[in-house]
């Protein structure tokens, strides 16, 4: 089996090259490296994947649409996995011309590049921020998601749309995975549990928005690989019972289209988390608390009914598990 991973650098597409490296797939990795956050963290993860025999890495932009294509034209893929994306909610605000160049222009590549190559599947990152004003609790895939707070949001949503329609047109199978706050070793720079730990290392304060009144439903780096592994394999087709007099906003009875939600089911208060932080260094935090910022939501909770259903999966790790071992992957890669 010949897999395609954007992002492979990343902090996601590391740990699924890993994983499907294991288990006996040959990987093609793409990534531009950029500098969203240090490069020196995505160059390290990248040479470990390149000491596999079966790993090539290929460095592009989604949005150079001559290099996408001559990639998939070259080498035929059964299964592609889009994880490269400009992420980041509060960048969004300041640099949105980044998140419609590779989130909307570059996934339009890779769905043209999966429907002239007869791919079998196409899975791809979507969001938990794609649920934006949403109250009712917990986020479920059948609820109606448009009203997105972010130009991040809006264009993880507009992937869903965008899924939808070459499923439909060119019976191309989709499957988008709502992803909810991802932790873990080899984690994101600019990320919560990355700067609250450097911080804190440092004697320096941290800063906790929305007063520390924020729950997320914070999944460990294990549990996301374990949800995508068994979803690529899981290639959806029209749903039998739909019906256009109520449709269900997560399949189509039209095509070969599905959305999960890969979270914890266990919102965890910020509070909670930072304690959480404390405990693995044996220090307190000096907090600043500061008022909710542009884009963020004030709590994140998965339904992962259809999950468990569809693939048998329910991610279980513990905040307090989780955080100890990223505590002791970033003191060792830190050589604290």
């Amino acid at each position: 089996m010949k897999i395609l991973v954007t992002g492979s650098a990343g902090f996601i597409g590391f740990h699924l090259c890993s994983r499907l490296l294991k288990e006996g797939f040959e990987v093609v990795g793409i990534d531009n490296l950029n500098d969203y956050y240090d490069v020196n963290v995505k160059k390290t993860r990248l040479n470990f994947l390149k000491e596999e025999k079966d790993f090539i890495f290929k460095l592009a932009s989604l949005e150079n649409r001559k290099e996408i294509k001559e990639i998939f034209k070259s080498t035929g893929f059964d299964y592609v996995v889009n994880l490269a994306a400009q992420a980041g909610v509060r960048y969004s605000i300041d640099n949105p011309e980044a998140y419609v160049d590779s989130n909307l222009v570059g996934f339009a590549n890779i769905l043209e590049g999966c429907r002239h190559t007869n791919v079998k599947h196409l899975v791809y990152a979507s969001s938990s921020s794609v649920y934006g004003l949403n109250t009712e609790m917990p986020f479920s895939v059948t609820h109606n998601v448009d009203h997105p707070i972010s130009l991040y949001a809006a264009s993880k949503k507009a992937n869903e749309l965008m899924a939808h329609t070459y499923s439909y047109l060119y019976k191309l199978p989709t499957t988008g995975l709502r992803f909810f706050t991802v932790y873990g070793p080899w984690g994101r720079p600019d990320m919560a549990l990355f700067l609250f730990t450097k911080a804190i290392i440092e004697d320096k304060p941290i800063k906790v928005f929305n007063n520390g009144n924020m729950k997320r439903d914070f999944t460990y780096i294990d549990d996301i690989i374990e949800g995508v592994f068994r979803i690529i394999k899981n290639i959806p087709k029209p749903a039998e019972d739909f019906s256009f007099d109520n449709p269900n906003p997560s399949a189509s009875g039209a095509a070969p289209y599905q959305l999960y939600n890969i979270g914890n089911n266990n919102p965890v208060s910020l509070m909670d988390y930072i304690k959480a932080i404390e405990k693995a260094l044996g220090k307190t935090a000096e907090k600043k608390f500061l008022p909710l910022q542009a884009g963020d939501v004030p709590a994140t909770w998965a339904n992962v009914d259809k999950l468990i259903k569809d693939v048998n999966f329910l991610p279980k790790t513990g905040v307090e598990e989780g955080i100890a071992k990223f505590i002791d992957w970033y003191k060792s890669y830190y050589k604290i």
